[in-house]
């Protein structure tokens, strides 16, 4: 019974935990959707690592890659760190997961980084998953005792800039998954473990300040990231390896300052997992790829049994608007768009943020979408966001 849940939390919390870029639950196209009556779906281990933990982005339709440098940019992507203009800052999120359908489901982060000069920054952070309390139950449906599945990511990065307008970073990350371990009486003689995997990701940025003949001024940003390349993860003595959610991104912002106290930014972000896609038979439904980890990264680029059609609908767009008044008060909003074949997933996101001083606060919101059987899991979906700048 354990090892189904493993199996069954893998593909129902990849079904609905990620946001852009995250872990998909994707189906084939129409021309090959069902395979003896069964969609065919796609699933990692560990997708809460591609759920956006901050809630400035997630208001911004899930944008992170070229934002403005603050403490929640190792996340998505760290070498946007050296453009900061504080010393040192920290953030604290809290956001309760999936709030439509389970009560004590939550995401937890904190990160943080400190500027050694003009050229060099380091940073940690650490997110902590809770899926609240589950039950596990034999066929006849007698309990068989209690667990409280969680997972965690500790990360340590470093940035360099390489010049006024490029910048890269590097981040290591320890990743821990505990869906239910020991030996359980539903299925005797295996014994389940808590997961373990290394990843590591590498970013880069362009930044650019520009000032017009108007005498406003604006400047443009360019990021990309490959974030959790790394070791596949096992839960049990069966040693099935599962793929963690390894993710190619490219993001794009623009500020523009109208004046001195108004100022517009626009971002879009495109996400791409590069993990495999799987194949359509009968034989395979279910089943988890062989290939290694780099091998996997490579082909997730043309193994869509579709072709390069449905590689496109593989691509996740996310797009966010922010307006700050005064470097005091924001208003944000977004649009985060998936592949009809690929899960699905279109909801706009809203939110505000208030900043005094060295401290702010940032609040956003999933407007529901849908209803009944189609309303999005991820509905009403609110963080919440502290933050602490140091100049």
């Amino acid at each position: 019974m354990l090892r189904r849940y493993i199996i069954c939390s893998l593909g129902l919390y990849a079904a609905t935990a990620f946001f852009p870029g995250r872990v998909k639950a994707q189906t084939i196209p129409s021309t090959a959707v069902n395979v003896d009556g069964r969609t065919n779906t796609i699933s990692t281990a560990v997708p809460f690592l591609r759920i956006s933990p901050d809630a400035r982005s997630g208001a911004m339709g899930e944008t992170g890659l070229a934002l403005s440098a603050d403490a929640n940019a190792a996340f998505w992507n760290l070498s946007r760190l050296a453009f900061t203009e504080n010393r040192a800052g920290v953030s604290v999120t809290y956001t309760p997961w999936l709030r439509d359908l389970i009560g004590d489901m939550y995401l937890a982060s904190l990160s943080g980084y400190k500027k050694l000069d003009e050229q060099q920054v380091i940073s940690a952070s650490m997110r902590y998953f809770s899926m609240g309390n589950v039950t596990f139950r034999n066929e006849a449906g007698q309990e068989q005792g209690s667990s409280r599945p969680h997972e965690m990511a500790i990360d340590a990065g470093y940035v360099r800039k390489l010049s006024d307008h490029w910048a890269l970073g590097i981040a290591m990350r320890y990743i821990y998954s505990n869906l239910g371990s020991g030996q359980h009486g539903a299925d005797p003689g295996r014994t389940f473990k808590a997961g373990h995997a290394f990843a590591a990701d590498l970013s880069a940025t362009y930044h650019n300040s520009m000032t017009y003949d108007n005498g406003q001024s604006g400047n443009f940003s360019f990021g990309a990231a490959l974030t959790n390349m790394g070791t596949r993860i096992s839960y049990g003595s069966d040693a099935q390896k599962y793929f963690i959610p390894a993710n190619l991104g490219i993001g794009a912002a623009y500020t523009h300052q109208l004046d001195e106290a108004n100022k517009l930014t626009f971002a879009l972000d495109l996400n791409k997992l590069l993990v495999p896609t799987p194949a359509i038979s009968a034989d395979s439904l279910g089943t988890v790829s062989t290939k290694g980890s780099m091998d996997a990264l490579f082909s997730s680029f043309g193994d869509a049994p579709g072709g390069f059609k449905e590689e496109l609908q593989e691509v996740m767009l996310s797009v966010g608007a922010e307006y700050w008044y005064n470097d005091l008060f924001a208003v944000r909003g977004g649009y985060y768009r998936e592949g009809v074949n690929k899960g699905n997933r279109r909801y706009f996101t809203t939110g505000v943020g208030l900043k005094l001083q060295q401290f702010g606060i940032n609040l956003s919101y999933i407007v529901p979408a849908g209803s009944g059987t189609t309303r999005n899991p991820l509905s009403n979906t609110v963080r919440f966001s502290l933050m602490l700048d140091l100049k």
